[in-house]
């Protein structure tokens, strides 16, 4: 999978929880998904969750931790589904 597929496929299953849609506008690798983005903490669950459908990965907790920013989703997605 292409890096710009997987970061459009990430934006697309964040933007349901966005609370700051102008941050949405200018998204980038480095956007923080919880302090730019303003996605909810307790709707990283159903983030992963989905990311582990719509690539067909599995994604353990500790990893999760790790995410900060949107260029950190992507990367670790192409890590996984590789």
């Amino acid at each position: 999978m292409e890096r710009q597929e997987a970061f459009e496929k990430v934006v697309k299953i964040l933007t349901p929880h966005v609370k700051n849609m102008k941050a949405l506008d200018s998204v980038s690798d480095t956007t923080n998904i919880l302090d730019d983005l303003k996605v909810n903490s307790a709707r990283l669950v159903d983030v992963v969750l989905a990311f582990e459908d719509e690539f067909d990965i599995e994604i353990p907790d500790e990893d999760v931790d790790l995410v900060n920013t949107v260029g950190d989703c992507v990367n670790l997605i192409l890590e996984k589904s590789s």
